[in-house]
């Protein structure tokens, strides 16, 4: 028995793009890659215990530290750039998208990209949770509290140790997002690395699992990735020109 072949009018069908996001994509935003040769990490490795759970949660001066760093965090002055406006883009151009951010700064969805379709592996810093009995609440109110003269304010609730709803080192990823984001690596079609190092467990290997699956791999990314020999595009130029033009061509040429 044969199929229909589809009408020549018809437009062609799209496949399911998913995006996985690192540091390097908003750079351009004046957010700085903590990881990077550069990065905070590398040249003040005492900045790593401001954002540590069990340093946090142990040490008062360290959480007034931290909520020092955070009043004076560039990810709350910063707009989207020209690859988070593409993104959303993509997206709104009738392509399925799919980001999974390793990012916290909520660029993609103030970009545009519904809040539905991001996936934030490391949560977000716009948000506020308790330690204790887990309520959330706005990072811009906290920040309120402590520009108010509170320099480790507590949960409004049950008096519990507030944290930005981040994934410190030393917590565990959410496992319903990341088994969302590993669904959605498998079902992609092209799955493309951008901005990221692809050397964080376990958000890199959500690549690896894309390109096992059949996905077309593309990796844009400054630095070679253990990934790359898996893609079958590598693009080391500026992330801010090169995924705006590689998007539009998915765009036009989804079944390319």
């Amino acid at each position: 028995m044969t199929g229909t072949a589809p009408s020549p009018d018809q437009p062609p069908r799209r496949p399911l793009v998913a995006i996985l996001s690192g540091a390097g994509i908003s750079t351009d935003s004046g957010i700085p890659d903590y990881r990077g040769p550069n990065g905070l990490w590398r040249r003040d490795p005492e900045a790593e215990k401001l954002v540590t759970y069990d340093a946090y949660m142990g040490d008062p001066e360290i959480r007034r530290r931290s909520w020092r760093m955070r009043q004076e965090s560039p990810a709350f002055r910063a707009q989207p750039n020209a690859a988070h406006e593409a993104v959303a883009r993509l997206e709104r151009s009738g392509t399925p998208v799919r980001v999974i951010t390793q990012n916290v700064d909520g660029l993609h969805q103030r970009a545009g990209m519904p809040e539905r379709k991001v996936l934030e592996l490391h949560g977000t810093v716009r948000k506020v949770t308790c330690t204790r009995c887990h309520a959330r609440s706005s990072m811009e109110e906290a920040l309120a509290r402590v520009a108010a003269g509170e320099p480790d304010p507590a949960c409004l609730v049950c008096g519990g140790i507030l944290k930005s709803a981040t994934v410190m080192f030393g917590e565990r990823l959410d496992p319903q997002v990341l088994g969302t984001a590993l669904g959605v690596a498998k079902a992609a079609e092209v799955f493309l690395a951008v901005g990221t190092t692809l050397q964080v467990q376990p958000a890199a290997s959500l690549a690896g699992v894309a390109a096992e699956h059949g996905a077309r791999l593309i990796i844009v990314n400054a630095e070679p990735t253990p990934y790359d020999e898996l893609a079958a595009e590598v693009i080391r130029e500026p992330i801010g020109s090169a995924l705006p033009r590689l998007l539009a061509g998915l765009a036009e040429h989804p079944s390319n």
